[in-house]
């Protein structure tokens, strides 16, 4: 059974775009630029279904953090790049614990 109501894509790129970017891809303080506005769509929603399955915050981050530095190649991670990773799974933590006070519908 799923916890939430139905994930908006478009509220993670936000959460992404503005905290993680890790290619730099947006302009800061522009959000997620329209042509590679998908670019990051998999590992945000991978995070949160690490999150949904009971793995720690911390997992979550070094997931992020192991994307940035070794599965697209950026090298080794540094101390900027392990706190936009952390910060970007509180910020999808925050979002999914508001969508859990909105009531779920039976269809």
């Amino acid at each position: 059974m799923n916890l939430y109501p139905k994930i908006k894509l478009s509220a993670l790129r936000d959460i992404g775009w503005k905290l993680w970017d890790p290619i730099g891809l947006g302009l800061p303080g522009e959000g997620w630029p329209e042509h590679c506005a998908d670019e990051y769509d998999r590992y945000l929603l991978h995070v949160v279904g690490m999150l949904n399955q009971g793995n720690s915050p911390e997992e979550a981050a070094e997931y992020l953090e192991w994307v940035g530095s070794e599965y697209m190649g950026l090298g080794p991670s540094n101390t900027l790049a392990r706190k936009a990773c952390v910060e970007t799974v509180q910020g999808i933590i925050a979002y999914l614990q508001d969508l859990r006070e909105i009531p779920l519908s039976v269809r």
